[in-house]
């Protein structure tokens, strides 16, 4: 494996408190032969201090030695993605501290916010978007959304048993017993499972629905109850295992059938997405003004709109009595736990990145090609083309819109 000179940023992006690389990874990839260079308190948020850093063999500098590096690794790509851009931070002076040639790897959500991926391949830069890694065996270990996605739906159902104004396990009391509070989770991947398990571990009963059939063993293992609806869901599951947009015919269907589940709800926790639209809205305002005043509904798909009609992005709000909470980044009310779990995930994807003479940018590997946005001036991830409406007939052609690939998990 090529030695790289590895730089790790602060993050600047506004609430987030996660960084690319703890010590932990620092200390495996330096053993490695890599030098990594890290920026002032990087670190500090996720609770690690720059002589953790110091001490894992890292080197410490500033924002420029960070970005002056043949590998920039972060947890929000400098000028991509829509938490980053739409921040007051001037991303265009991280790029000018970018070398050309270097490779930056982190999160740029570019299905969702394609434009802003123009700007890194302007500057020439090779980037690769980790949220867009295919669900196959081999990218388990570097597989940055599930880790993630997890920790948020564990905080997203603290933050509902905060709220509520209910406890949520049974109890037997000499006052008398209390029943428990009843959960319902919308949408039943990696998030919302956590969120089913996480609450069923505080007590509650808990309901779950996906559009997605295969989701009923998964929600039932992890003690929900699922929720079958009267509708054809023949067509829910995309590639990869991942929920598939529906038209707005049976969107409404199934906010018509699923008022009476909302209406029972103490807490509703809102997960459900699908890869590069817009979260579908599950929960209209006349669902929320039928549910009980003091009960909680978290939307935890905020940062790709939000499930529920009456969301506001970071925002706790108050409607007919009922508390409507919609974080947008979850992971980084853990900072320590969340970096640690990235970090593993971006030092695996690194390691799989380099060959003997550098960077591996074969698009034979699913990984490579899926992942990689822009190379050589030129945006070619084939979905993002799409999108911007751009033909690139000189660049290969990397991932598809929406993978399709014979590896399943």
């Amino acid at each position: 494996m090529t030695q790289m000179h590895i730089g790790v940023p602060r993050e600047v992006v506004p609430g987030e408190t996660r960084v690319a690389l703890t010590p932990n990874e620092v200390r495996s990839l330096t053993a490695e032969g890599h030098q990594i260079v890290v920026e002032h308190g990087a670190g500090d948020r996720a609770g690690h201090p720059d002589n953790e850093y110091l001490d894992a063999g890292a080197l410490s500098g500033d924002r420029a030695n960070a970005f002056n590096a043949d590998i920039v690794l972060q947890v929000h790509l400098a000028g991509a993605g829509n938490r980053a851009f739409d921040s007051d931070f001037d991303f265009d002076q991280d790029l000018k501290r970018t070398r050309r040639s270097a490779v930056l790897v982190g999160l740029a959500n570019p299905l969702s916010h394609p434009e802003p991926v123009r700007r890194l391949a302007e500057h020439g830069v090779t980037t690769f978007s980790l949220d867009l890694l295919p669900r196959i065996t081999r990218a388990q270990a570097m597989d940055v959304l599930s880790s993630q996605s997890s920790i948020a739906g564990y905080r997203a159902a603290l933050i509902a048993a905060e709220r509520v104004d209910k406890l949520l396990p049974m109890m037997t009391t000499a006052a008398g017993s209390i029943a428990p509070a009843r959960v319902l989770v919308l949408g039943a991947g990696v998030a919302g499972l956590q969120s089913i398990a996480t609450a069923r571990r505080l007590g509650a009963v808990v309901h779950a629905y996906d559009i997605r059939a295969a989701a009923r063993e998964q929600v039932e293992s992890v003690g929900g109850i699922f929720v079958d609806l009267p509708l054809d869901t023949s067509t829910a599951e995309g590639s990869g295992g991942y929920a598939q947009a529906q038209q707005e015919e049976f969107y409404a269907r199934q906010r018509e059938v699923l008022g009476n589940e909302v209406a029972a709800a103490d807490v509703v926790i809102a997960t459900a997405q699908v890869p590069g639209r817009p979260a579908p809205v599950l929960i209209t305002e006349d669902m929320v003004r039928a549910m009980r005043p003091g009960s909680v509904l978290v939307d935890a798909a905020a940062a790709q709109g939000g499930n529920c009609a009456l969301s506001v992005a970071d925002e706790t709000i108050e409607r007919f009595g009922v508390s409507i909470i919609a974080p947008t980044n979850l992971p980084a009310g853990a900072a320590a736990h969340a970096s640690r779990l990235y970090a593993r995930n971006i030092a695996n994807f690194t390691r799989h990145l380099l060959g003997d003479d550098g960077p591996r940018l074969t698009v034979d590997d699913p990984i490579i090609r899926d992942t990689l946005l822009t190379r050589d001036g030129q945006v070619v991830h084939a979905g993002l083309r799409t999108l911007l409406g751009v033909d690139v007939p000189d660049a290969p052609a990397t991932g598809a819109l929406h993978t399709v690939t014979a590896e399943r998990n």
